[in-house]
C-alpha cells in the first residue's frame, strides 16, 4: 500500500529496543489510541547527561514502528544536549525516507524525544506550557503545534499539514481553519473577498460512477499489494458505506486505511464532502 525504503522495513520487521526499559530514569509519552498511534519512549541517562539505553513501545503502524525503533538507535550514547536537536527531519533521512502521508510518526517521534527529555529535567509537560487552541477535535492537535510543524518543516499545504501531524484526516471541518493558519504563516492572508467560479453540482449517479473508478483503478491495486481488498456497499450522496476484505478485514489499523487512504483519496478525486465509514458486520 505504501511505498517504504528498505531500511524502514527493516525497522519495522525487524524493530530495535523495543518494550520497557529497566533502571529508565526518563519517560516521554505522545500520541493516544483514539487517535491510532501512541509512543511510549524509555531512557537512562547517567548522572551526567549520556543517554546510555533507550526502549520503546508503540501502538500504530509500520511508519510509526520503524520511527520509533530508528529513534532509539540515533539517541543513544548522545548527550542530552546533542539529543534535543534531533528533529523529525533526521528520523525520517535515517530510514531513508516516508511516504508523505505517513511523516506524522516521525513527529510523533520528535514529541516523544522532547517529552522524555523534559520528564527527565523535572519541567511540566509542554502542553502545561504552551496550551494553544485546539484545532482538530479528532486528532487533539493545537495551533501550536501545527504552526510548529509549518515553520519546522516549511509547509505550504492543508494536505501538507495533515500529513505531519494528522490533523484535518478525519472528518476534514478543521481545513479551513488549517488554511487560515497557514496563510497566517506564510503571510499570504486574503485581504479580498475570493470570487470563485461556479460550477454544476455532481449528480449523486455521476458521484457515484466516479466513486467506483477511483476505488477499482486506484485505491483497489494500493490494497492488493498488502493482500487486502474492498467492496462498495452502499452510497447515499456523500455518504461511502464500504467493506474491508482480505487481508484488510481482520487488520486493527482497517479504520486508518478507511480514513488516511480511502476517504482521503475519495475527497482528492471526487468530492471534498465526502465521508467514507465502515459496514456493520
Amino acid at each position: 500500500m505504501w511505498d517504504y525504503t528498505d531500511k524502514v522495513q527493516e525497522h519495522f520487521l525487524h524493530p530495535r529496543n523495543v518494550g520497557e526499559l529497566p533502571g529508565a530514569n526518563a519517560v516521554g509519552e505522545v500520541g493516544s489510541l483514539a487517535c491510532g498511534d501512541a509512543l511510549k519512549l524509555f531512557l537512562k541517562i547517567s548522572p551526567d547527561g549520556i543517554i546510555e539505553d533507550a526502549s520503546f513501545q508503540t501502538f500504530g503502524c509500520a511508519s510509526a514502528i520503524a520511527s520509533s525503533s530508528a529513534l532509539t538507535e540515533l539517541i543513544k550514547g548522545k548527550s542530552v544536549e546533542e539529543a534535543a536537536k534531533i528533529t523529525n527531519k533526521d528520523i525520517a533521512a535515517y530510514l531513508g525516507g516516508l511516504p508523505k502521508e505517513k511523516m506524522h510518526c516521525s513527529v510523533m517521534g520528535e514529541e516523544a524525544l522532547e517529552a522524555a527529555i523534559r520528564n527527565w529535567k523535572g519541567l511540566p509537560p509542554k502542553e502545561q506550557e504552551e496550551e494553544g487552541k485546539l484545532v482538530c477535535k479528532c486528532f487533539g492537535v493545537t495551533d501550536t503545534q501545527i504552526r510548529k510543524a509549518i515553520r519546522e518543516n516549511g509547509l505550504t499545504t492543508v494536505d501538507e499539514v495533515t500529513n505531519f501531524t494528522k490533523a484535518g484526516g478525519a472528518c476534514g471541518d478543521c481545513r479551513e481553519q488549517i488554511q487560515d493558519i497557514l496563510d497566517a504563516e506564510r503571510g499570504t492572508a486574503k485581504t479580498f473577498t475570493e470570487i470563485k467560479p461556479v460550477t454544476r453540482p455532481m449528480s449523486n449517479i455521476q458521484r457515484m460512477q466516479k466513486v467506483m473508478h477511483v476505488l477499482d483503478e486506484d485505491i483497489r491495486p494500493r490494497l492488493a499489494q498488502d493482500g487486502g481488498d474492498i467492496e462498495l456497499v452502499d452510497m447515499e450522496g456523500t455518504r461511502v458505506v464500504v467493506a474491508m476484505r482480505g487481508a484488510c478485514s481482520s487488520c486493527r489499523a482497517s479504520q486508518l486505511t478507511i480514513k488516511d487512504l480511502v476517504e482521503k483519496t475519495l475527497r482528492e478525486q471526487v468530492d471534498p464532502a465526502i465521508t467514507v465509514v465502515e459496514a456493520q458486520s
